[in-house]
């Protein structure tokens, strides 16, 4: 008997910037491409001061290959060439298939556009100063938040104190008024009225990709537009959900004071 066939599963190769971000965010990283794929392709670029003083132990322990780039000439940053150029050889040989570039500098938004380009998928893991322009030539972008790896390591390291923390206060949950604009563009085209939520959420990650509605204080698109009293949801037999605008919703969506911009 052959052997079951197995689906392939997409390669992910993370490139790091290592002179633009701290080794901290490396971690988080890690944990938002698993979703993705199977990570092939580790490395991480720096000059000899930020390798060897910074990077090093995190990057031998996650198992990073460090790309050394001297700098040849005082000011000038030699490690950006060699991470574009080392990605686009790698989507050329078919070695990866989804890159996830872990930098804020927006240099690299040409290099997003190129790679998407071709067919790849690309990610960014970014500080909260990630410019709007390599947000946006991304697929989807992931913000690491320096303060929350530094409080989750006090935690760690104290658990007796952790418990003594006091209670947070409830999450204020936002229902902004683009996702209404986006449910009525797409059920505009069907024939239903209706949208699938998969398609939805897949909409309005391409037209904002650090779209998140744990951002807007909701576990989640499903949980988000439960919350509208503009949407209604419909569950098909499958267990699968789609929404469209309430009949008396039409010419309403800018009277409604709940609804944010």
């Amino acid at each position: 008997m052959s052997a079951p066939h197995l689906p392939v599963e997409p390669r992910v190769a993370v490139l790091v910037d290592c002179d633009n971000t701290s080794p901290e965010i490396l971690e988080y990283a890690l944990r938002v491409v698993a979703q993705f794929g199977r990570v092939v392709i580790r490395r991480g670029y720096g000059n000899h001061s930020t390798l060897a003083k910074t990077w090093q132990e995190a990057l031998v322990r996650l198992a990073f290959t460090p790309c050394l780039q001297y700098q040849y000439a005082a000011g000038k940053n030699t490690a950006d060439i060699a991470l574009a150029l080392d990605a686009i050889e790698e989507m050329f040989d078919h070695r990866a298939d989804k890159f996830c570039l872990v930098t804020s500098d927006s240099d690299f938004a040409y290099l997003c556009r190129k790679l998407r380009e071709r067919g790849a998928m690309v990610f960014i893991v970014g500080e909260p100063k990630t410019p709007d322009a390599l947000r946006n030539a991304s697929d989807q972008f992931f913000e690491w938040k320096p303060e929350n790896t530094a409080e989750a390591g006090q935690a760690d390291s104290n658990p007796a104190q952790a418990k003594t923390e006091p209670t947070k206060l409830p999450t204020i949950k936002r229902r902004p008024k683009f996702v209404v604009d986006a449910v009525a563009l797409l059920a505009d085209s069907t024939s239903e009225g209706q949208v699938h939520l998969g398609a939805l959420g897949q909409y309005l990650k391409r037209t904002d990709p650090g779209f998140s509605p744990i951002n807007y204080g909701h576990s989640g698109l499903l949980d988000m537009l439960k919350t509208y009293d503009l949407l209604v949801l419909k569950k098909a037999e499958g267990g699968h959900y789609t929404v469209g605008l309430r009949q008396q919703a039409v010419g309403e969506a800018d009277g409604k004071a709940e609804i944010q911009r």
